[in-house]
């Protein structure tokens, strides 16, 4: 019978494909444009296109689970993946490209959110948060290992065996969580209980967070999928400026648990969210101007994880545990209908300016805006405590 620690380690490979996969394209984006005669803007659509099935699939991905259950809809959503990445490597059309990265977001969107929920059904009331946080690591390592490795792949071997290379990843996680997942057997007494229902008020804080979750994570896609771009501009070698770029996910590795500790710890997560999001903004835009990157590409790794525990723990803040699933239904939803959005317009102002640091900027002014919104859901926040206060 396998430990809660091995499920929590197939699911961190499996999730890690999930990243792995989203970041493919823009770790081989100066190849890539090459060979469908594609701009900057049209790589920003196809980085951005993998999240948009989120939009229809992340409100509903909690009762698709519930009806055919965890498991049986992840490895569907697993072969979801797979079957992309295999019509991408099939053809170097545009509208396949297109296709292929539509149909393996879809999967990709599914295990996502079943993940989180399998995730908890294994650690509440054991190890909850240091488990959330390994199980949140798995994308910035998944990402990092495609920059590493995708563009030296690419050089050497063609983009025909970076999609191979993907697709072996995403075989790798199906075989594992096929053989070693199982469900908790506290998990499968599903208990029905009075369904919650929810103020416009808390919609509009879980909307502000995942607005606040969007641009944060917008500010870091802009960074690995743009930044060897903008390296290459400079003269690098497409390995060179993937591996450098990539530091940045490794120390986020450290950097998302460490921000989230420091929150628990000083009772501030708010202060930690302005103070990350602002310092992650400036050391971008340092970034893109910067002679001097591996010294800015280290600084850059050790703030951006900072924010992004604190970021996550705001719905808890405003939902009970009998809204939860539709809360963080709606927080998914608004988090995929923002991400296609943002990534498109970086790679619309990088071809518009002629040069990929003006996605970079973008992503610096996306984080900016974030403690401003922090700033709307505070005042939601205080206006619902105000008014759960009984008169006297």
């Amino acid at each position: 019978m396998p430990s809660r620690w091995t499920i929590l380690a197939v699911l961190f490979v499996a999730r890690a494909a999930f990243a792995f996969q989203f970041g493919s394209v823009g770790a081989v984006a100066p190849q890539l444009s090459q060979s469908l005669g594609a701009s900057l803007a049209d790589i920003g659509i196809l980085i951005g296109i993998y999240f948009a099935p989120g939009v229809l699939l992340a409100f509903p991905g909690g009762a698709i689970g519930r009806r055919y259950g965890d498991k049986a809809t992840v490895l569907a959503a697993i072969l979801a993946m797979l079957a992309g990445e295999l019509l991408m490597t099939s053809s170097a059309s545009w509208s396949v490209q297109v296709a292929g990265r539509l149909i393996a977001g879809t999967g990709g969107i599914l295990l996502s959110v079943l993940m989180t929920k399998m995730v908890a059904d294994w650690f509440t009331g054991r190890e909850i948060a240091t488990a959330m946080a390994i199980f949140v690591n798995s994308w910035p390592v998944g990402i990092a290992i495609s920059l590493m490795l995708l563009p030296w792949i690419g050089a050497r071997f063609g983009l025909h065996l970076v999609n191979l290379a993907v697709a072996g990843w995403i075989l790798i996680g199906l075989v594992l969580m096929a053989i070693f997942y199982r469900a908790p057997e506290e998990a499968a007494v599903s208990v029905v209980g009075e369904r919650g229902s929810l103020t416009p008020e808390t919609v509009y804080a879980v909307i502000a967070a995942s607005s606040i979750w969007c641009l944060y994570n917008l500010g870091l896609v802009m960074i690995f999928s743009f930044g060897p771009s903008m390296l290459v501009e400079r003269g690098w070698s497409m390995a060179a400026a993937g591996s450098t770029i990539s530091i940045v996910l490794w120390l986020a590795a450290i950097s998302v648990p460490l921000g989230g500790f420091l929150a628990d710890l000083t009772k501030r997560g708010e202060a930690i969210i302005v103070a990350g999001c602002i310092g992650f903004a400036l050391l971008t835009v340092l970034l893109s101007r910067s002679g001097q990157v591996l010294p800015v590409v280290i600084a850059v790794g050790a703030v951006c994880g900072l924010p992004a525990g604190a970021i996550m723990s705001l719905p808890a803040r405003v939902l009970e545990p009998k809204t939860r699933a539709i809360g963080m239904g709606i927080f998914y939803t608004a988090f995929y209908a923002g991400s296609p959005v943002g990534s498109a317009i970086g790679g619309k102002l990088s071809t518009s300016l002629g040069s990929a640091s003006a996605a970079v900027d973008f992503g610096a002014v996306l984080l900016l805006a974030c403690p401003a919104i922090l700033w709307f859901f505070r005042r939601i926040v205080s206006g619902q405590n105000r008014s759960a206060i009984p008169s006297t």
